[in-house]
């Protein structure tokens, strides 16, 4: 199976099946995906390349879309095209907006970017439990999405793959795949930004490092990512089973 999907348009949409869990079953593939913004499909049949992305996507089978963007984003630069049958839903996570094009060089970037995501973790509660009983419940394949498919999306699948049962090790090693999507997405911020270079060397960066001290500090605040979707979330571990009865094979 293929873990990458290859896109003209979108650089970082992962399958996020195949990762064995600690009691030995597997993360089921084709059943949940992960991925930088969707607004740049298109159904367009004048282009070629955008065509094909289209009919590559919708050959997923994807009913559900969870978008972790913030409105002014989707407002800016619009929202995956409508499909009959298939739902989107807006969940904007993060509620302190930061850039990191201009994160001081100076700073610990890793331990800046763990930080954030702790942030986001207890600032999005409330749209954070409502993506995970979305992806528990989602009886056809679904994906979650942010702009670039890093940081957002990244905390989200990080929950989820704990939660199943995914060793850290893997967890850290799926967060830093981004790596290979970041020149596409540097040129893609380039382009927005009429050529200008960010200031901070480490942009779009995604090396294992901050997701594993993301996680040490969840689990040193609540025990366990468990005891943080108990603690925080108000999920008990129905939840997780449910996740694992939907995801695992």
């Amino acid at each position: 199976m293929t873990r990458h999907i290859a896109f003209a348009r979108l650089h970082n949409f992962r399958d996020l099946g195949g990762y064995r869990t600690l009691d030995g079953r597997t993360v089921g593939w084709g059943r949940l995906y992960r991925s930088d913004a969707l607004s740049k499909l298109s159904p367009d049949p004048g282009n070629e390349a955008v065509r094909a992305d289209w009919e590559r996507y919708t050959g997923l089978g994807i009913r559900t879309v969870i978008d972790l963007r913030y409105p002014r984003e989707i407002a800016a630069n619009g929202r995956v095209p409508e499909i009959p049958g298939q739902s989107w839903v807006n969940l904007s996570v993060e509620h302190r907006p930061y850039d990191q094009a201009v994160i001081d060089p100076d700073v610990d970037p890793w331990r800046h970017l763990a930080d954030r995501y702790l942030e986001v973790a207890h600032d999005g509660a409330d749209e954070l439990r409502q993506a995970l009983d979305l992806i528990a419940s989602a009886d056809e394949p679904l994906v979650f999405h942010c702009a670039s498919g890093k940081d957002r999306t990244g905390l989200l699948a990080a929950l989820v793959l704990v939660l199943l049962g995914v060793h850290e090790d893997d967890v850290a090693a799926d967060f830093a795949l981004t790596e290979r999507a970041r020149d596409r997405l540097l040129a893609d911020w380039k382009a927005v930004h009429e050529g200008r270079e960010p200031t901070w060397p480490g942009f779009g960066r995604a090396p294992e490092t901050i997701m594993r001290l993301f996680l040490a500090d969840l689990s040193a605040q609540f025990g366990s990512v468990q005891g943080y979707v108990t603690e925080h979330l108000g999920m008990d571990e129905e939840l997780t089973a449910r996740l694992r009865k939907r995801l695992l094979d």
